[in-house]
C-alpha cells in the first residue's frame, strides 16, 4: 500500500481488538511496525489516536497509512476434511440453533477438545458446522463422561458475549445425576472448597479446609441439590445446581457427601460400580438458562441418553414428574 486508505470497521468486527483487526486485514505487517505506527499517530480511528488494545465498533473508520511492500500472505492451509460420519454426528447432536449460537446434545465418551491420544472431539468437528459463516466456537465445557448440553457460539462477537455470561455466573445450569445411597435431606446446599491435587495426569478435585488453605489454594465451590426421587438406600435420581465452576465440581461434591455419582470411579471408587449396573457416568447437563441477544432469556434442554433412562430403570424409577425437575421449579 502506498497511499493512506480508509476502511470501515464491518458488524462482524465489533469488539475486536485493533491488533487483531489490523492482523486479519494486513496479516504480514509485523506487531513492532504496527505499534510504532499507533505510536506515530499514522494508523487513526474516527481521526483520533489509537492504541494497539482498543476495540472497535461497527461503523468506526480507521485510517490506515502507507504500509509500503508488504510480504506476502502464506497461503492458506486446506481446511481439515472430516470424515462423513464425522460430519453426521456432529449435525445429529444439534437440538436448537439462531444466528448467534448452536446447542448441542453431547453424548458421554466424546471430549469436547483434543489432547494426548483424543483425535475425535467436539472442537474439531466444528468444521462441519461453518458453512459458509465463521467456525463455530467454544464457550464452555463438558467432562468426557457426561452428557447433555454445551453451546458453541456462531461469531466471534457472540463468543464473547457468551464466555462472559458463563464466567460471570449469568447462566443457570441444571443437571441430572444418579447419587448412589442418596443425600440424607432432600434439599440443600453443600458448600466446599475445592482445590486440585495429586500427580500429573492423575489430579482429583479434593476438600481443603480451612486450616489447609492457608495458602489460598482452595477455591470456593458450592452445589444446590434436591432430590428428584428415591430408590430406598440404594440411590437417588438427583438434580444438581452449580452455582460455582471449579473442574469436577458435582463430582467431588457428591462424592464429598458420601453419595457417588453411579460410574464415576474417579471419585467414588469400586463402591460407583455396583454389580448389575448400566455402564457409564450416570451425569447429565439437562438445561440451560442463559441470557439471550434480543428476546430475553433463553432457555434449552436436551433429553437423557439411553444410558441414564436404563439407570433409572435399573433402581426401579420411571421418569417421574417430580418438583426440581426442571429450572421452573428452583426459587434462587
Amino acid at each position: 500500500m502506498t497511499q493512506v486508505s480508509q476502511i470501515t470497521v464491518k458488524q462482524e468486527e465489533d469488539g475486536w481488538r485493533f491488533d487483531r483487526w489490523a492482523k486479519a486485514h494486513f496479516p504480514t505487517l509485523a506487531f513492532g511496525h504496527l505499534q510504532k505506527l499507533c505510536r506515530t499517530s499514522q494508523f487513526r480511528l474516527d481521526g483520533k489516536r489509537i492504541e494497539a488494545n482498543a476495540r472497535l465498533a461497527p461503523g468506526q473508520q480507521v485510517r490506515v497509512p502507507p504500509l509500503g511492500d508488504l510480504p506476502p500472505v502464506p497461503p492458506k492451509a486446506a481446511p481439515r476434511q472430516l470424515r462423513p460420519e464425522d460430519a453426521a454426528l456432529i449435525r445429529s447432536l444439534i437440538v436448537y440453533q439462531d444466528e448467534r449460537l448452536i446447542a448441542l446434545n453431547k453424548p458421554a465418551g466424546l471430549a469436547v477438545q483434543g489432547g494426548s491420544g483424543t483425535t475425535r472431539h467436539v472442537d474439531g468437528l466444528l468444521d462441519a458446522l461453518a458453512g459458509k459463516s465463521e467456525r463455530p466456537k467454544l464457550v464452555h465445557r463438558l467432562d468426557r463422561d457426561t452428557s447433555g448440553l454445551m453451546v458453541v457460539a456462531r461469531s466471534a462477537a457472540a463468543a464473547r458475549e457468551l464466555s462472559f455470561a458463563f464466567q460471570q455466573h449469568k447462566v443457570r445450569k441444571l443437571y441430572w445425576a444418579m447419587l448412589l445411597k442418596g443425600p440424607e435431606r432432600n434439599q440443600g446446599l453443600i458448600d466446599l472448597p475445592l482445590a486440585k491435587a495429586g500427580p500429573a495426569g492423575q489430579e482429583k478435585m479434593r476438600h481443603l479446609d480451612h486450616d489447609e488453605d492457608e495458602d489460598g489454594s482452595g477455591r470456593n465451590a458450592r452445589t444446590r441439590f434436591m432430590v428428584l426421587a428415591r430408590a430406598g438406600k440404594v440411590a437417588a435420581w438427583t438434580a444438581l445446581m452449580p452455582l460455582t465452576g471449579r473442574t469436577h465440581q458435582l463430582r467431588a461434591h457428591a462424592a464429598l457427601i458420601g453419595c457417588p455419582i453411579l460410574g464415576d470411579g474417579k471419585y467414588g471408587g469400586k463402591d460407583a460400580h455396583p454389580t448389575g449396573a448400566p455402564k457409564g457416568l450416570m451425569l447429565h447437563a439437562r438445561e440451560l438458562d442463559l441470557p439471550g441477544a434480543k428476546r430475553g432469556r433463553l432457555r434449552l434442554t436436551a433429553e437423557p441418553p439411553p444410558s441414564f433412562k436404563e439407570a433409572l430403570r435399573w433402581v426401579g424409577l420411571y421418569d417421574p414428574e417430580l418438583p426440581g425437575a426442571t429450572l421452573d421449579e428452583w426459587v434462587d
